[in-house]
């Protein structure tokens, strides 16, 4: 049997002594899609931070596997360098570090090496061509004035240069119009690939109209309390989230 490119098993996380996830697992095997639905408060952020190994976030309980290697020691370079991407729902921006520079430093250090410059150039100017980014974005700094929806891109494009093999997307359709949300869509449906797994951490069904999952999970107060195929997320679209209760979780 396959080991599965993402395996959370009871985990258990406090915030400054707060409990924030209580109990939650899920698997993500190779070439899935995996939609984590909730409302705010739920605990979506925590788990995508906690995965990213941000200090901030004590893990108290259970185990987080990656290729089958226990993350919980890991600092978040050495999680990025094997291959763990997060797109950060309010990204931060960089006065003074431009794109370009930002992106080849990224690149430098995710595959331990200098990219040459032709081949650099010519990856990023496919990758903004991709995502209708005009080519002065890159002189730009990084995030500095940025609109939502450049700063959505911006994570788009990250992940398209640094290729991870896991992606987790928190919130990154928030803010889009309508126009901007197809192209980062498209970005993310380029992206998806049988060696590659995603968590895709949203609010609304919108996105999941343009990126379609594999499977849909349900988070309430710190648990899944629900799985299931794209349907669950029209459901949700619905009826709203009242009738999911941590009280539902099966084993």
């Amino acid at each position: 049997m396959a080991t599965p490119l993402l395996q959370i098993e009871d985990l258990h996380v406090s915030v400054e002594g707060k409990v924030i996830l209580k109990g939650l697992s899920l698997t993500v095997d190779r070439g899935q899609v995996h939609a984590i639905m909730g409302p705010n408060g739920s605990g979506k952020s925590t788990l995508s931070y906690t995965l990213m190994g941000h200090p901030r976030y004590q893990v108290t309980g259970g185990r987080v596997r990656y290729r089958g290697e226990d993350l919980t020691a890991l600092p978040s370079y050495e999680r990025a360098r094997r291959g763990i991407f997060l797109a950060l729902q309010y990204p931060t921006a960089i006065p003074g570090v431009t794109v370009v520079s930002f992106l080849r430093e990224a690149l430098k250090a995710r595959f331990g090496g200098e990219v040459p410059v032709k081949e650099f150039r010519a990856r990023i100017k496919q990758q903004m061509a991709l995502l209708d980014i005009d080519e002065a974005f890159a002189s730009r700094y990084v995030n500095d004035g940025f609109s939502g929806g450049e700063k959505k891109r911006h994570e788009i494009l990250q992940m398209g240069l640094l290729q991870p093999e896991l992606a987790i997307l928190d919130e990154t359709d928030s803010g889009l119009d309508i126009d901007a949300l197809k192209i980062v869509a498209e970005g993310i449906n380029r992206f998806r690939g049988p060696e590659r797994g995603i968590l895709l951490i949203t609010h609304y069904q919108r996105l999941l109209n343009y990126v379609q999952p594999d499977v849909v999970h349900v988070m309430v107060d710190g648990q899944m309390v629900r799985s299931g195929g794209k349907e669950l997320a029209q459901e949700l679209e619905a009826k709203g989230y009242e009738g999911f209760k941590p009280a539902e979780v099966t084993s």
